[in-house]
């Protein structure tokens, strides 16, 4: 509903999977789901998560929205905080009468028909099928069924009034094995000009990567599983496949009701009440956890060379050849073992969020006088339960590898066989990763160890205003019909958080966590005192039809900090055809509880690869950076062209809180015009200029902007962010990573046209067609990292895609991708009855290149996309109304990319901003009675 138009971009939803929140959101303008204030019946949601301040708007039942008002730029002085890029206010049918029944069912349909790709997947598939398949000709998936129940009435002689909804939806999985052109994680070759399939190096088989290069074959070698032997490393064939296990869509089930009720106390007092309630799981699957550079000493690796299950040939490959023997720990610090878990299936995070909404409060009017006034509060919590599944232990891995004989001939963990009875572990299996045969089934179910998180949200807001047309009290313009109107406020708001990851969480002992998740607790309290004035001035008079200002002012005092948002706007219209409209507002984001009070610890950040299939310009053979400026990073120089990069792209980096952070401010022009030409009857055409941006930005140094300012400038600044671990990596182990913790840093920026037309054409008894556009021409949307950064270090955003523009560049913005142009438009016919309408849309997104500029390669250009959705409503009978619709309908293969990463990338795309599941077929049916 939202995502289709133009001034939104890609946000949280359930397109994505490894980086899900398990929530949906909306990022107007893209400056980020957090600059978006959500709003439903005007009032504010409460973050949507333990891990996303944003609001969950899969609490809002679609069936029962009358309409949504969607209002850019800023709006803060209006608002309150966090309505920097605007306002999206979902407005319910509370004042609904009868009985409702409405039902949707839809699915996907793709023909898999991409020659180019599945050329691509069937030479792997031939020399690898467990791994590689060749998805071919039409699949249907993804099937969702929603059904909503709803009533409403009027009480005690229409002195009241209540409704009430019940819905439930269900939706089923798409993975990407079914899509030919996510079935594998893509990669480039012959000089970045072809797509290949890549992944992990942590493989099915193991791989051995030796930071010091101390293998017989160097760097990397691999356990050949038809031999049982180490073997110099294919990168072509021994890398891991990880596509085919993930969501395309996650599947998700979820159960809401709500009620709406006001009565009429006496004539000046109307007391209402709103409660919404929402069960909502979902399940975000990526591919088995593993051994992701561990060994008997953990992440310092290592293997003793008394290893049972190691061969005569693997012990002097690993031991002999490094002077190690019997009992000793080969390869401290250096060798890193790496091997999928595939025995024991998928990661899987069980998702689930309840969320209980309530909302009481009076209106009315002040006895006889104009003055009316709206006292309400409103309380909110969301609990998040997570189980995430099939991870495993880094301890036990540690236990389970260091395997030894026990004297008898049975081969055990060392800890049950040393001599100390204070490190048994009865439980323990040992764990085979060296030999085609596998572990054993026992030594799969002791290593993993789900993780658990539990934890609420809360939020009370309390807000009373009042508000007054002054023309009662002969407060006119002389010049003017309509009086000046006033209101004034005061509001408490309340958010706290409670987020509580169980031990395994905390410790980072999850194999495939890339680190802790700590945990958050933490409040925020503000007090806002605004005023808000409408002031017609002039009225009626030729070559002024009309002109008239609003002003607004909001005071914001948090625990910490205050703010000031303000508004001026003029209105003029010369005549009733045309007018003018212009305005500038002072918008603020005070920074939320995760910006404020996240623990530091260790995650994962994307990398851009470069022409030569490096993701780390350091990494490799032949690094693309010099020895000198590796130098600046931290490589020494018997590490320079021996350091080993990650072929799935994802490094290291600290991220965590400041309480210290300021408020954003943002500043937010807009100029336009809405033309009702009387020649024209039934046009009407508006097109308006934005302008915001937002200073004293809440983020990070950009992780790729640390290093290659590092590279490049030897800067003692950045280059103190870059931290080379073991073997000058950023990503074996958690030794190396790059500080991206939050700070106070530079600007964030867009500016733009957003161009709306409509025309109805009366066809008098052929009934009447309906023209529809809304455009968005963006000119900029520019992020400055830093207060002083300068030339290349600022980026600008529109017409490209990666990067920092995917990854947001050291803030939460992830747009994936920003075309400069968009547009939705579409044409609707209805007969003269209003029994039967068909509507066809056309949706356009204009090209991206890749960020830095179309480099040439097959990475170099996302295409031009269009889009064409055809649907048609019937009325049925004067109860029943049926609909059906095909959005996609050609059945267009989404852009395709190698560099797109995780979250906001997904599949070897961009799903949430693109069609990425072919042609999405729907229908329902309406019963009123």
């Amino acid at each position: 509903m939202i995502n289709a138009l133009p001034q939104a971009f890609g946000a949280q939803g359930s397109a994505l999977a490894n980086g899900a929140t398990g929530t949906a959101s909306v990022n107007l303008r893209g400056l980020g789901a957090s600059r978006t204030l959500t709003l439903l019946n005007g009032r504010r949601l409460p973050y949507g998560s333990l891990n996303t301040a944003a609001p969950d708007i899969n609490f809002i039942p679609a069936a029962m929205v009358k309409k949504v008002d969607i209002l850019t730029g800023g709006a803060s002085a209006t608002y309150g905080s966090d309505a920097v890029a605007g306002v999206v206010n979902f407005v319910l049918d509370t004042d609904f009468e009868g009985v409702r029944l409405e039902g949707n069912y839809s699915f996907y349909q793709h023909d898999n028909s991409n020659s180019y790709i599945q050329d691509i997947l069937g030479g792997f598939a031939a020399d690898n099928p467990s791994q590689f398949t060749v998805p071919d000709g039409s699949t249907s998936d993804g099937e969702s069924v929603d059904i909503t129940a709803a009533f409403g009435g009027k009480l005690d002689n229409g002195r009241g009034h209540v409704m009430g909804f019940a819905s439930f939806q269900n939706t089923k999985e798409v993975l990407q094995a079914n899509r030919d052109y996510s079935q594998c994680a893509l990669s480039t070759t012959n000089g970045g000009n072809d797509f290949t399939c890549a992944g992990s190096s942590t493989n099915q088989f193991t791989n051995i990567l030796d930071l010091g290069s101390n293998l017989p074959t160097g760097l990397w070698a691999r356990v050949d599983p038809t031999t049982d032997e180490f073997v110099e490393r294919n990168f072509v064939s021994d890398t891991f496949n990880y596509n085919p296990y993930n969501h395309f869509q996650r599947p998700n089930e979820r159960y809401s009701f709500g009620t709406f009720a006001n009565y009429d106390i006496n004539p000046y007092v109307n007391a209402y009440g709103e409660f919404m309630f929402m069960d909502n799981q979902t399940n975000s699957q990526i591919a088995p956890s593993g051994v992701f550079g561990y060994g008997v000493t953990g992440g310092n690796g290592g293997i003793n060379c008394d290893n049972p299950f190691l061969s005569a040939q693997q012990v002097d490959f690993i031991c002999t050849s490094r002077g190690a023997a019997g009992d000793d720990i080969a390869g401290i610090g250096d060798v890193l073992f790496l091997r999928r878990n595939v025995e024991g299936g998928n990661r899987n995070n069980d998702i689930r969020h309840t969320t209980y909404r309530g909302v009481i409060g009076l209106q009315g009017t002040i006895g006889d006088s104009p003055w009316g006034y709206d006292i309400s509060a409103v309380y909110a919590n969301v609990h998040r339960s997570e189980v995430y599944n099939n991870d495993l232990s880094i301890s036990k891995l540690s236990k389970a590898l260091y395997a030894v004989d026990d004297g008898t001939g049975n081969i055990v963990c060392a800890v049950n066989a040393d001599a100390d009875p204070n490190n048994d572990d009865a439980a323990c299996a040992p764990y085979d990763i060296f030999s085609g045969a596998g572990p054993s089934d026992a030594a799969v179910n002791y290593i993993v160890n789900p993780l658990f998180r539990d934890g609420d949200v809360k939020q009370t807001v309390v807000t009373a205003k009042t508000f007054a047309d002054l023309a009662d009290y002969g407060v006119v313009s002389p010049m003017a019909e309509e009086g000046i109107k006033v209101a004034f406020g005061v509001e408490y708001r309340r958010d706290s958080l409670d987020s509580n990851p169980d031990s395994n969480f905390q410790s980072g002992d999850g194999a495939g966590q890339g680190g802790p998740t700590n945990p958050i607790a933490g409040s925020q309290e503000v007090y806002d005192y605004f005023a808000e004035v409408n002031a017609p001035l002039i009225e009626g008079y030729e070559g002024v039809e009309s002109l008239g200002v609003d002003l607004a002012y909001r005071r914001s005092n948090y625990d910490a900090v205050s703010s000031d948002a303000y508004k001026i706007g003029v209105e003029y219209a010369p005549v009733e055809d045309i007018r003018f409209r212009g305005s500038f507002q002072r918008a603020v984001r005070a920074a939320n509880i995760f910006e404020l009070f996240s623990t530091q610890s260790i995650g994962l950040f994307d990398l851009t690869q470069g022409s030569n299939g490096i993701y780390d310009p350091c990494a490799g053979t032949t690094p693309t950076a010099t020895a000198a400026q590796c130098a600046n990073t931290g490589v020494t120089a018997a590490q320079y062209g021996s350091i080993a990069d990650n072929p799935a792209g994802q490094f290291n980096t600290l991220t965590g809180g400041n309480p210290d952070l300021e408020p954003e401010t943002a500043d937010t022009y807009t100029i336009g015009f809405v033309a009702t030409p009387s020649m024209i009857p039934g046009l009407t055409v508006s097109l308006d200029y934005f302008d915001i941006t937002v200073e004293d930005l809440v983020g990070t140094v950009p992780q790729e902007l640390a290093l290659d300012t590092c590279l490049e400038t030897g800067d003692t600044f950045f280059c103190s962010l870059v931290n080379r671990g073991n073997g000058g990596t950023l990503w074996a182990g958690q030794t190396g990573y790059i500080v991206a913790t939050n700070i106070n840093t530079g600007s964030l920026s867009t500016s733009g046209f957003d161009l709306l037309a409509s025309y109805a054409l009366d066809l008098d008894a052929r009934g009447g067609i309906d023209f529809d556009y809304v455009g968005t021409m963006l000119e900029s949307l520019e992020t400055k990292p830093l207060p002083n950064s300068t030339g290349a270090d600022i980026f600008d955003c529109v017409g490209y895609y990666g990067g920092s523009c995917a990854s947001g560049g050291g803030t939460e913005v992830a747009n994936g991708a920003s075309p400069e142009y968009r547009h939705k438009a579409s044409m609707t016919w209805a007969d003269a009855e209003g029994l039967f309408s068909v509507t066809g849309t056309w949706r356009h997104f204009s090209e991206v290149e890749i960020a830095g500029g179309d480099d040439g390669t097959i990475n170099g250009v996302l295409d031009a996309q269009n889009y064409f959705d055809l649907s048609g409503s019937w009325n049925a009978t004067d109860y029943m109304s049926l609909r059906l619709g095909v959005n996609n309908v050609l059945d267009e293969d989404p852009p395709l990319s190698s560099v797109v990463g995780t979250a906001p990338g997904n599949g070897n795309t961009y799903p949430q901003v693109y069609d990425a599941l072919g042609r999405y077929i729907f229908m329902g049916a309406t019963f009123d009675f």
